[in-house]
């Protein structure tokens, strides 16, 4: 009888909670935070102001795991309830008053909340920051999980003088808080309301690059100071993005400013959060990686969702379109402003061909499916906006745009407030549209291309090309003159890509005769073993402008002409490469299979190779070396950092590490080091392993 009273009182409280959002208005979170990061884990308050719309018997917070020290509401003791989910406050709240609810709180988040490099002994590689996305934030702050809950938030957060902390909002003051001046408070104001995913901070060490948009808004591009070099690739067209998005949107920037900030080991591309997008500092690029994987999209993709998500947010997952495939799309329309229309309609059409591949295997989605890919919510919600436009015009659809960010400005939103802002603007009835873009699981791929065709010379002569490639049945076409009937020079790397190993010699010397880095890149990813006739032209690769050109040449010509490896390596030695060192990670690897090259070397070069899996490495880094080590062989400090992996807090590099375990453990001889190996670690690391060992 106990147990089903407990269970009648949690389910009518969180009944309750379920209805409360339109009766309770949480207005202001005040939120101060002191980070003990060689314990990775807060001490932290909060103060929510909130008014009661209906008359209501609890409020609630979503908090996940966290020892609260005191709740006060008006400065009064009040019992709660605390979960482990959630905090409950039950009390008769009258409708039409205001209150003030403070929670003092420790927390040890298990996710949302990282400390990296606080473990090891490299000076300016401590870093904190926060991932919210989806409805994590609860794991750090008593907050709401709920999108539709938009707070003005404030943070004071505070951490050691030679650490920057970069938040939401304007950085409105710093202090000194200790007599010894060891620890500084850094405050910052939000004006404006969000949802509790959007609240974000990052705290390492920073410089910073200052631009203003042509509107006047500030705009601070973080950096780690050995990156100074850097900042211009890396930000590269970040102002002119600014420009162009508030320009073709219609309206006005909404935030104080805007922030960048790169981190280690983040676990997507990017983060939009209000005014500071925090993203992977494997995006922290020279001008030769520019070429190869550069912040552009990246960058463009989250600045769109300051108002497509932020500005605007959806209602929940049944209309996240409304921010994945917007921010998508406005990123396709910032690249067209910087690298042109060519550029454009190819990554449309490259990625139609995707969204059609997909259909063909039976796997399409609908864009109003809740759990649908981020392929479909990415790429064919932007295709659908596209469609939508060429529909009903430039015109109407801009209009249509302006008026739905203004009339929805801080608020949530359904598919359904689109699309009847849309119709408003264009006059017209978008019922077939919503069925043949939204609803359908499958692609309207013929009347999509047929666009493309009509748009894009070049897209039409490749649809020329195909269809005579087609009726040759096997025959040879003329590659030659469709290639130097375009200067597209996305065509001519599809021709490269696609007809590789049929194309005449006087395509490929054209290709060698190019200065284009992407079509040179093409030539070292295609070829398998290099001919002894072209061994100087892709000799000539590993001067290019392009890390993965240099890398692919560098592994065909040393697998090509073994006499010539050593002359190869000596060419390549001081080369690092894209942020993951890739080109440095296969040099190494080479370097120690090459016979006799520097003999006296080989054990250093094996144990920098193996250095490179330390967990003071970003995983991106350590992955590539990882993938090396498998096929040469782990020291034990290689393999007690690929145990460690195993609890990595990304999830890609973790599922790699524990795949690679697994098959480690196939052999007897790795099972009983990697098992001996696993008693120098502490528990943390070892939930993987002692499951795979029988320990657990």
């Amino acid at each position: 009888m106990k147990q089903l009273l407990i269970f009648l009182f949690f389910f009518l409280s969180f009944f309750g909670m379920a209805q409360h959002q339109d009766k309770v208005d949480f207005i202001r979170g005040e939120v101060t935070i002191d980070p003990i990061p060689k314990e990775k884990r807060i001490e932290a308050s909060v103060i929510y102001s909130f008014d009661i719309l209906q008359d209501v018997d609890s409020v609630f917070l979503d908090a996940k795991n966290m020892d609260f020290n005191k709740v006060l509401l008006d400065n009064k003791k009040i019992e709660f309830i605390n979960t482990e989910k959630t905090i409950v406050i039950r009390k008769k709240f009258e409708k039409g008053k205001s209150y003030k609810l403070a929670l003092d709180y420790l927390s040890e988040p298990k996710q949302t909340l990282y400390f990296l490099g606080w473990e090891d002994a490299i000076e300016g590689n401590e870093q904190i920051w926060t991932q919210g996305q989806g409805k994590y934030t609860s794991y750090w702050l008593p907050s709401f999980d709920a999108m539709e809950e938009k707070v003005e938030f404030d943070l004071t957060i505070n951490i050691p003088k030679d650490l920057a902390v970069i938040a939401n909002g304007k950085y409105v003051s710093g202090v000194s808080t200790t007599a010894g001046n060891l620890e500084r408070q850094w405050v910052y104001d939000m004006q404006k309301p969000m949802s509790s995913y959007l609240l974000a901070f990052a705290i390492g060490n920073y410089r910073k690059q200052e631009l203003t948009s042509k509107s006047g808004i500030p705009i601070k591009n973080y950096y780690y100071p050995k990156d100074s070099l850097q900042v211009e690739p890396t930000y590269r067209y970040t102002k002119e993005i600014f420009d162009f998005l508030e320009s073709e949107i219609g309206v006005p920037y909404p935030w104080q400013n805007y922030k960048q900030i790169p981190v280690r080991d983040f676990l997507y591309a990017g983060m939009e959060n209000t005014t500071a997008t925090i993203f992977s500092d494997g995006y922290v690029i020279d001008s030769t990686s520019f070429v190869d994987k550069n912040y552009v999209n990246v960058n463009a993709h989250e600045l769109a969702h300051q108002w497509f998500g932020n500005l605007v947010t959806e209602k929940n997952g049944n209309h996240h379109w409304l921010h994945e495939g917007f921010a998508t799309y406005y990123a396709y329309l910032a690249e067209r402003e910087i690298f042109g229309d060519d550029h454009f309609y190819w990554k449309l059409y490259r990625s139609l061909e995707q969204l059609q591949s997909t259909a063909d295997r039976g796997a399409g989605q609908s864009l109003l499916n809740p759990k649908a890919s981020s392929l479909t919510f990415y790429e064919k919600g932007a295709w659908a906006l596209f469609m939508l436009r060429t529909q009903i015009g430039d015109t109407a659809f801009k209009k249509g745009i302006r008026n739905y960010l203004e009339k929805y400005s801080f608020k949530n939103v359904t598919v359904s407030n689109f699309l009847q802002e849309m119709e408003k603007a264009s006059s017209s009835d978008l019922s077939g549209f919503k069925g043949e873009w939204l609803e359908n699981t499958g692609l309207p791929y013929k009347s999509a291309k047929k666009i493309l065709i009509e748009k894009s010379s070049s897209l039409a002569l490749l649809n020329t090309m195909d269809g005579d490639f087609e009726k040759a049945q096997g025959d040879a076409i003329d590659y030659v003159d469709y290639w130097n009937r375009s200067t597209s020079v996305h065509l001519k790397k599809y021709i490269l890509e696609k007809h590789f190993n049929v194309l005449p010699d006087e395509i490929l010397d054209k290709a060698f005769a190019s200065d284009t880095p992407m079509i040179r890149q093409t030539l070292a990813l295609k070829v398998d073993s290099i001919p002894t006739s072209r061994k100087t032209q892709y000799e000539s690769l590993l001067k290019g402008r392009s890390y993965i050109t240099l890398e692919s040449a560098l592994f065909k010509l040393w697998a090509s002409f073994p006499e010539d490896r050593k002359e190869y390596l000596n060419a390549t030695k001081d080369i690092v490469g894209l942020p993951n060192k890739n080109v440095k990670l296969l040099w190494l690897t080479l370097a120690i299979l090459t016979n006799d090259y520097e003999a006296i070397n080989t054990q250093r070069f094996f144990a920098q190779l193996s250095s490179y899996t330390a967990p003071h490495y970003s995983w991106e880094i350590r992955m590539g070396a990882f993938q090396y080590l498998s096929e040469i062989g782990f020291n034990d400090q290689s393999l007690k950092s690929l145990i460690e992996a195993t609890t990595h807090h990304s999830w890609q590099f973790k599922k790699y590490a524990r795949n690679l375990i697994d098959e480690l453990l196939k052999d007897s001889d790795y099972k009983n080091r990697i098992e001996n190996s696993s008693k120098e670690l502490n528990q943390a690391h070892l939930r993987y392993i002692n499951t795979k060992l029988g320990k657990e």
